[in-house]
C-alpha cells in the first residue's frame, strides 16, 4: 500500500485517471430512479482519493475547465442568441428572473448564516446543478487580496458545499418541478400536453418506447388514364392539387425508367410513382388512374440529409412556407434545435442554426439542402484552429475588467473561454463551412473536461472535505432545500399569472432556466410527451451563462 501511495503521489496523472474511473463507475450507479451522475461521482472520488495527499498542479484543471467551457458556449451558442429575438424574449424574461432570483436567495441565505464567499458560490453551484460555478468563482477567490492560505481555505471550500447541495438540489428539483409544481398549479401535465399537442399538430404523442406503424409519407404507383394526367406536364399534376404536396418521382414508359424533372409530359398508358401523404394519396391517385403494382418502379434509393440552416431569407419562415419554396419531393423527418429534437407542426418557425433532417430522391433532397443551408456530413475531424483560437481569445477578453461600487468584476480567462464559445457557437451555426466539432469530440471536451477539472478540484480539497461537511453539512442541506425552490416558486408565479405561459413550457423554461437536464427527462417522464422541450433550450442557454458568471458576482458580494 505505501508503494501505490508513493506512485500516486509521485505521477499525480496516475491518481487524475484512477479518480476518473471511479468516479463514472460511482456516478452510474443507481438507486431505483436516482443516479448521482458522473459529476458527483467524479467528486466523491477525488475526495476519496485526495486523502492520500496528492499534489497536482493547478493549469491541469484549468486547460481542462476551459474546453468544457468552450464546448459548452458552442452547443448553446446558436439558442443563446435566438432568445434575443422578439418571438423568445417571454422565454428570456423568465429566465433573467430565475436566474437573479437565485443570486439574490443565495446572498442573503449566505450572509443570515455566516457562510464564507467559498461556501456561498459551492451552495449556488450545487443547489442549481451548475457545475461551472466551482472554477468561475475559484478563479475569483484567487484574485482577492488574501493570504494564500485563506484563498487555499476557501476555495477548498467549494466543493464541499458544492457535493451536499448538489444532492439536494437534484433529487428535490427534480421531484419539485415534474410532480409538484404541477400540482401548484392545479393541473395534469399529462392531460395539459396532449391538449398542447393537438393544438400544435392535430395529433396525441405516443408514450415514450411506443411506435406507430402508421407511416406518414407513402409511394404507390399508377397507370395513367385520366384527363388529370393525360398530357400534362409533371409541374402541372403537382399544382392540380391545391393544397396537397404530392410529387411525380419517376415514370415507366414503354418498358423504360425515365427520372423526370418539371417540364416532363406525362402520356396516356405511363406508369407514374406518386409520392403523398398517405390519407391522400389513394384520393388523389384514383383521379390519375388505377393503382398498378410494380416494384422496380417504387425501388429507388432516398437520401437522407441532415442540413443546418443558414439561408438569411428562410430565418423566422414556417414549415409550411419552406415546403412551397423548396420541399419538392422532400419530407422532413425530424427539427433538431441546440441538441434537442422538437415536435413541429406546418406552422413552426424555423431559426439560424436549426439541424433539419431531410429525405427523398436524392436529386430533390440536395438541391433542397442547398436551397437551406448546409449539409452536415459526418466526419471525426475537430477543427483545432478554430477551438485553439476561440479559447485563446476568450481568456483575452476574460482578463478584462470593471469596478462596480468599489467591487472589481471581471470574467476571468475561464470565463472569457465560455463567452467566445458562444460567439464562434453562432459563428458555426451562421457559417458551417468550418468550426466543426463532432459529437463524439463534443462530449469530450464536455463531459471528459469538466470532469477532470472536478478530479482535481476533489483530489486538492480531499484533505479538509470531511472537517468542512462536518462543519456546515447539516445547514447547508435546509438551506439548500431553500436556495433551490425559492427561485423556482418565483419564476412559477411571474410565468403563470404575469406572461400567461402555458403550464407546459413554462416547465420546461424552469427546467432550462436552471440547466436541469435530469429535470427536463423527468418532465417528458410524466408528461408522456417532448413538448417541454419548446419551453428548455432558450433558457437552458441563458441559464448556462447567467449560473456561470455569478460565479465571480458572489465571491464580490460575499468579500
Amino acid at each position: 500500500m505505501t508503494t501505490f501511495i508513493s506512485i500516486l503521489q509521485q505521477y499525480p496523472e496516475l491518481a487524475i485517471f484512477l479518480t476518473l474511473a471511479l468516479g463514472f463507475f460511482i456516478g452510474r450507479l443507481r438507486f431505483g430512479n436516482f443516479s448521482l451522475g458522473t459529476v458527483v461521482g467524479t467528486l466523491l472520488a477525488g475526495v476519496l482519493i485526495g486523502q492520500l495527499d496528492i499534489k497536482v498542479s493547478p493549469t491541469v484543471k484549468t486547460v481542462f475547465f476551459d474546453l468544457f467551457l468552450f464546448a459548452t458556449g458552442y452547443k448553446v451558442g446558436p439558442q443563446f442568441f435566438r432568445g434575443l429575438k422578439k418571438d423568445a424574449l417571454p422565454q428570456l424574461l423568465l429566465t433573467v428572473i430565475i436566474c437573479v432570483a437565485s443570486l439574490v436567495v443565495s446572498v442573503v441565505a449566505a450572509k443570515l448564516l455566516g457562510y464564507d464567499a467559498g461556501t456561498a458560490a459551492g451552495m449556488l453551484a450545487g443547489a442549481f446543478t451548475e457545475s461551472t460555478v466551482i472554477g468561475t468563482a475559484g478563479d475569483a477567490i484567487n484574485r482577492l487580496p488574501l493570504p494564500e492560505a485563506e484563498k487555499i481555505r476557501l476555495v477548498n471550500n467549494i466543493p464541499v458545499a458544492y457535493a451536499v447541495t448538489y444532492l439536494v438540489g437534484t433529487t428535490f428539483l427534480v421531484w419539485f418541478l415534474s410532480f409538484l409544481m404541477p400540482r401548484l398549479m392545479g393541473i395534469n401535465l399529462r392531460e395539459e400536453s396532449r391538449k398542447l399537442e393537438v393544438e400544435l399538430s392535430g395529433k396525441e404523442e405516443l408514450e415514450p418506447g411506443i411506435l406507430s406503424s402508421y407511416r406518414e409519407w407513402d409511394f404507390r404507383a399508377f397507370r395513367v388514364t385520366g384527363p388529370t394526367a393525360v398530357n400534362r406536364t409533371v409541374a402541372e399534376i403537382e399544382a392540380s392539387f391545391p393544397g396537397v404536396r404530392l410529387f411525380v418521382e419517376r415514370i415507366r414508359r414503354d418498358g423504360t425508367l425515365i427520372e423526370p424533372d418539371v417540364d416532363t409530359i406525362i402520356r396516356e398508358g405511363d406508369i407514374i410513382a406518386v409520392a403523398a401523404r398517405r390519407h391522400l394519396i389513394l384520393d388523389v391517385g384514383t383521379t390519375i388512374g388505377p393503382e398498378v403494382e410494380d416494384r422496380e418502379l417504387l425501388e429507388f434509393h432516398l437520401a437522407r440529409l441532415d442540413v443546418v440552416l443558414t439561408n438569411k431569407d428562410l430565418v423566422g419562415a414556417t414549415l409550411l412556407e419552406l415546403a412551397e419554396r423548396h420541399g419538392r419531393g422532400v419530407a422532413l423527418l425530424k427539427l433538431i434545435r441546440g441538441g434537442q429534437e422538437i415536435p413541429f407542426t406546418a406552422q413552426t418557425k424555423v431559426c439560424r442554426g436549426d439541424l433539419l433532417q431531410i429525405a427523398g430522391d436524392r436529386r430533390n433532397a440536395e438541391r433542397a439542402a442547398q436551397a437551406i443551408g448546409y449539409v452536415d456530413r459526418p466526419s471525426a475531424a475537430t477543427d483545432m484552429i478554430f477551438v485553439g483560437l476561440g479559447i485563446f481569445f476568450g481568456g483575452l477578453v476574460g482578463l478584462l475588467s470593471v469596478t462596480v461600487g468599489g467591487v472589481l468584476i471581471t470574467l476571468t480567462a475561464s470565463g472569457g473561454a465560455l463567452v467566445m464559445g458562444l460567439v464562434f457557437g453562432w459563428l458555426r451555426s451562421v457559417h458551417p463551412t468550418f468550426g466543426r466539432i463532432p459529437e463524439p469530440a463534443l462530449w469530450v471536451f464536455d463531459s471528459v473536461g469538466l470532469c477532470t477539472f472536478i478530479a482535481v478540484v476533489g483530489l486538492g480539497a480531499g484533505p479538509s472535505f470531511v472537517a468542512g461537511v462536518q462543519k456546515t453539512g447539516l445547514s447547508l442541506v435546509f438551506v439548500a432545500l431553500v436556495v433551490a425552490a425559492v427561485p423556482h416558486i418565483i419564476g412559477l408565479l411571474v410565468g403563470r399569472y404575469i406572461l400567461r405561459m402555458n403550464p407546459v413550457i413554462l416547465l420546461g423554461v424552469c427546467t432550462g432556466a436552471g440547466t436541469l437536464t435530469a429535470g427536463l427527462k423527468a418532465l417528458q417522464d410524466e408528461a408522456q410527451s417532448k413538448l417541454p422541450v419548446l419551453g428548455y433550450t432558450v433558457p437552458y442557454a441563458v441559464g448556462n451563462i447567467l449560473l456561470t458568471a455569478w460565479g465571480p458576482v458572489i465571491v464580490a458580494l460575499m468579500s
